[in-house]
């Protein structure tokens, strides 16, 4: 007989309102109740959910395996039927998305702090996604921040811990808990959307990937896909068993952080990998490179979607696109040739979410390396980079030749992101107050030389449920097309983090060939003189420049 357990408890100040989740310090996450208190708070704000299935499973960082055991455990104590759990508790975001979905599961838990570093100084974090299989929407998260304020008890069930490590079946109390083989429901997925005989004819005939999965949550992915069903050369899959550290690596796919993959990509030579790619920490962003050429996020949506024709799960076409705010126009251009819509959404996978459900997008994609369609309701690593190698294999030329004939029919919009990470909080807030109060004067004005067409601060309305987003970031528009964006992140779990996004079009190929940061350099010193960045956070320079 398995007790429940009712335990005292004291609010705690959880994170702000309309957020996906909850993202700390693990050192935060193991203090007394802390976890408890945010589970509680998530079943609190649940409706009948007695009978039903829960999804749980994470990244495999630090603490992954505590939470995992307690959060069944607490399940338990809530009346829920059946909880699925990926073997060892791991489940990237987008095979936890695709398994509620395909369960018909009332929710999940997905532990993760996406791109943060991990280990016992590292980040933890702990969201929850509703039945659709995306983040809660924030009717749901500010309920479950304001229930953390008051919450003076929780419930869970006294007994062992369930072995998560064994594929099957096993009662705790009442309720069902499934151990599943964390890939398999995610590739069968992915071979209904791609020509797997296709891919592995590619890399029969020599092709080679350089798959780098930075000690994270999708190597166990990339092996049985990629090594796997598809038959690529042992090796492929670098860095491909998850640590709880993550093996010292940052897992942001980006080129600073996985810069290894650039080094493998450069040069020519027999024993230069075909195509480089790289995902995060907990599987939903993605990295393509090509020989010699980083592709950029913001043109690899583009990218897959002018190319979707040729790709089984979307050759019927497409209902239309999305893209972030700060992702770059070069959808719009794309979509506006092939005559569907393109909607500007804030930044968040949740704004995509009723798009899909409506039909009204079939891919979407962020600057931030997350791209992603209606096969789930989160962005997709692997599935992005399963969409280029099908667009290899049917084209037959390579990663670079590709992105290069995109830009001479598109044309090229260079584009970067400059972020200042970890800037002390007041001195942000006094940047982004100041920024706030000179957007509405600067249309007419100059910045470095050059004129500013309109400037605002972007707000959204849904299209579909008709809500409204206000305060998403600041948009700079100059006469010749150029674009600047800022935007603070909530992200980090140190100080704030200032993003600048930059992007100039391009339509003469004969220039195309420019370096980013040249071709962007008086857009970089007009960003500075409109927002003072360098007097203002004493910073000369970005962290990371992508």
């Amino acid at each position: 007989m398995t007790n429940v357990r009712t335990v005292a408890t004291k609010p705690f100040d959880g994170q702000a309102p309309g957020t996906s989740g909850l993202r700390k310090k693990v050192s935060v996450f193991r203090q007394e109740h802390y976890l408890e208190n945010f589970v509680q708070s998530i079943f609190d704000c649940l409706d009948a959910t007695a009978g039903t299935t829960l999804v749980v499973g994470g990244d495999g960082r630090y603490y992954n395996d505590v939470a995992a055991q307690t959060i069944v455990k607490m399940a338990a104590a809530h009346g829920f039927g059946r909880v699925v759990v990926g073997r060892d508790g791991i489940l990237s975001t987008p095979a936890a998305s695709c398994v509620i979905r395909k369960r018909n599961a009332f929710g999940g838990i997905i532990l993760s702090a996406s791109h943060n570093q991990g280990g016992p100084t590292g980040d933890f974090g702990i969201k929850y996604n509703i039945g659709n299989g995306g983040p809660a929407p924030e009717s749901v998260t500010s309920a479950i921040f304001e229930r953390t304020k008051t919450i003076d008890t929780y419930k869970i069930v006294d007994g062992a811990d369930v072995d998560l490590g064994r594929i099957g079946t096993a009662m705790l109390g009442a309720m069902t808990v499934e151990v599943i083989d964390p890939v398999a429901d995610y590739q069968a997925l992915m071979e209904t959307l791609f020509d797997f005989d296709r891919i592995a004819a590619l890399f029969a005939g020599g092709f080679r990937l350089h798959f780098d999965a930075l000690s994270a949550v999708t190597g166990p992915y990339a092996h049985a896909i990629f090594e796997g069903a598809l038959g690529a050369a042992a090796g492929t899959v670098v860095n491909g068993t998850p640590l709880p550290d993550f093996g010292g690596h940052h897992p942001d796919p980006n080129p600073v952080y996985a810069h290894d993959v650039i080094e493998a990509l450069t040069g020519e030579g027999d024993d230069t990998p075909d195509m480089g790619a790289a995902s995060d920490g907990d599987g939903d962003r993605n990295m393509i490179v090509g020989r010699n050429l980083f592709v950029t996020p913001s043109d690899s949506v583009a990218i897959l979607v002018a190319n979707a024709h040729l790709v089984r799960g979307y050759a019927s076409g497409l209902h239309g696109v999305a893209r972030s705010m700060p992702t770059s126009a070069a959808l719009d251009r794309v979509a506006a040739r092939l005559g569907i819509a393109c909607h500007e959404t804030p930044t968040g996978w949740k704004f995509f979410g009723n798009l899909l459900d409506a039909d009204l997008a079939t891919i979407c994609g962020e600057e931030s390396a997350g791209t992603g369609s209606n096969h789930i309701r989160e962005k997709d690593g692997l599935w992005a980079v399963l969409f280029w190698l099908n667009i290899v294999a049917v084209r037959g030329v390579g990663v670079s030749k590709i992105v290069r004939d995109h830009w001479a029919t598109f044309g090229r919009n260079y584009y970067s992101r400059h972020d200042y990470e970890a800037i002390e909080t007041a001195a942000a807030d006094q940047l982004w107050d100041a920024l706030r109060a000179r957007i509405g004067t600067l249309a007419g004005t100059t910045a470095n030389g050059l004129t500013i067409a309109t400037a605002d601060e972007f707000a959204y309305r849904d299209p579909v449920d008709g809500s409204v987003s206000e305060r998403q970031g600041f948009r700079v528009h100059f006469a010749d097309g150029s674009r600047l964006v800022y935007r603070l992140s909530g992200t980090g779990t140190q100080g704030a983090t200032l993003r600048v996004y930059l992007e100039r079009y391009e339509p003469d190929p004969a220039l195309h060939g420019l370096d980013a940061q040249v071709a962007l350099a008086p857009l970089i010193t007009a960003a500075d003189e409109i927002a003072s960045i360098v007097s203002m956070t004493g910073r000369d320079q970005p962290s990371v420049i992508s």
